[in-house]
């Protein structure tokens, strides 16, 4: 998905800016890069962060750096953030999320005269073909308006100007953008970021979650309103349940209280008996502690993360690596495991690979007794459209279970959505074959909806429920 971080301030910038980039680091792991404004103009600094976190990357770029506002992202989409010069003259921007009309949007601009510079994998750089849209409108804001209605998809953005930094949550607000301020007092200074975990360990307190569309300008001088928000929300429900850090909040919802409430669910449909729960390092913790207390099951820890080394296993672009970080990342704790009968929670079962393979099969190999697996959301059927969480359809376990239930791929999976039906029954029992494990439930959607505590309408279901959830098409006026 991607994250970012934006500071305005009085003073140098550049240690807040790289401190406050690193904090989305669980958010990516292909590109990562920082931009400042000072006396002397615009500079950035981009590096491929694959092979090395991002402190290791950045920490002698922004010792180097000097600007009192600066504009951070990591992402797996497109290396930023781009300087670009412009009919509203040069600013750096930043953008994260997911163009699904990409091609189509980018055909047409190269038809009215547009050309492109950037270049990512072969393919137009994402952050460019925004500045190509937002280059369309009369103004910044108009421009930033523009692209919002143009892109089908969702699309978070940072534009820094000499006159400040320009912040705009996609459309729908299926991702999240915070505003906070130095010390609790704006005469300090504005961030702005992806998540606002990442304010209070920089000195900074929150202030406010911007709308779904709304855009807000951050200068020296205060925080000036550009753009109210609009009145549809489709937050992406997969933030609480594995996207987002856990003591971050979205709409006012923590995250770890949610992934409790979820774990507190799952043990409240349950019967199964178990020497201890456990959950998989990371984001499975808060879903096992909420089993844990709603059950009176102990918590333990047979499985514990090297957290120095490596970072999420889904976010790697290819399998190998996907499969390197799994293997490398989790130790087992023998003698906890062994002989013991254990409740295994995690966020969720993407493609079912990694938690078979090298998660599963650690515990079956240190000497297991029983092994129930129970996900913190449920089934995921469709590919997400929003912010790459997850990407080929075929490779799901639910899908690959239904290619085995059916004989072959069909298009009309209703019967398979709906917990109470045979079919649901039957691709849960393959899923549970597969992985390998004693038992298999996974938490029902009403119960994962009322775990989170936003209305349902205003919550993203699409990885559930898929394509009700999509909105219309949006190129029209293009």
């Amino acid at each position: 998905m991607g994250g970012l971080f934006g500071v305005v301030t009085n003073e140098n910038c550049s240690q807040t800016l790289f401190y406050g980039t690193d904090y989305h680091s669980h958010l990516g792991t292909e590109n990562g890069g920082m931009a400042v404004f000072g006396d002397s103009g615009f500079h950035n600094t981009i590096h491929s962060i694959s092979q090395a976190q991002f402190k290791s990357r950045f920490v002698d770029d922004y010792k180097e750096m000097a600007g009192h506002m600066g504009i951070g992202a990591i992402d797996d989409e497109s290396p930023q953030p781009l300087i670009v010069r412009s009919k509203f003259g040069t600013f750096a921007i930043a953008a994260t999320g997911l163009i699904n009309n990409k091609d189509i949007l980018a055909a047409q601009l190269l038809k009215e005269g547009f050309s492109f510079n950037e270049m990512t994998g072969g393919g137009v750089n994402t952050v460019e073909l925004v500045t190509r849209l937002i280059n369309k409108g009369d103004s910044i804001v108009a421009g930033i308006q523009i692209a919002q209605d143009l892109i089908e998809g969702s699309i978070c953005m940072l534009i820094m100007t000499p006159e400040g930094i320009y912040a705009a949550r996609d459309k729908y607000g299926r991702f999240p953008l915070s505003i906070g301020v130095k010390n609790g007092s704006s005469l300090g200074g504005f961030v702005v970021a992806t998540e606002m975990s990442s304010f209070p360990n920089i000195g900074y307190d929150f202030l406010k979650s911007l709308g779904p569309g709304e855009i807000v300008l951050l200068s020296t001088t205060g925080l000036r309103n550009q753009k109210p928000e609009n009145r549809e929300k489709r937050v992406c429900a997969f933030l609480w349940i594995y996207t987002g850090y856990p003591s971050s909040a979205y709409e006012g919802i923590y995250v770890e209280n949610a992934r409790e409430r979820c774990g507190r669910a799952l043990a409240r449909n349950d019967k199964i008996e178990a020497d201890y729960v456990t959950g998989v390092p990371d984001s499975g913790i808060g879903h096992a502690i909420g089993y844990a207390i709603e059950s009176g099951i102990p918590y333990r820890r047979p499985l514990v993360k090297y957290t120095p080394g490596y970072g999420r296993s889904y976010t790697p672009p290819s399998q190998d690596i996907r499969d390197l970080v799994a293997t490398m990342k989790l130790s087992a704790v023998k003698d906890i495991i062994n002989g013991s009968r254990m409740i295994v929670c995690d966020d969720s079962i993407v493609r079912g690979t990694q938690l078979r393979n090298f998660t599963i099969k650690k515990l079956w190999d240190n000497g297991a007794k029983e092994i129930h697996i129970r996900p913190a959301c449920p089934p995921l059927m469709f590919t997400c459209r929003y912010g790459a969480s997850t990407r080929s359809i075929s490779e799901l376990a639910c899908r690959r279970a239904i290619r085995a239930i059916e004989g072959e791929d069909i298009d009309d999976v209703g019967a398979y959505l709906d917990p109470g039906t045979d079919k649901y029954r039957k691709m849960i029992e393959w899923i549970r074959q597969d992985l390998n494990v004693t038992s298999l439930k996974y938490l029902n959607i009403n119960d994962m909806i009322e775990a989170i505590g936003l209305p349902e309408k205003e919550l993203c279901l699409y990885c559930w429920r898929g394509p009700d959830m999509v909105q219309g098409s949006l190129l029209e006026g293009l």
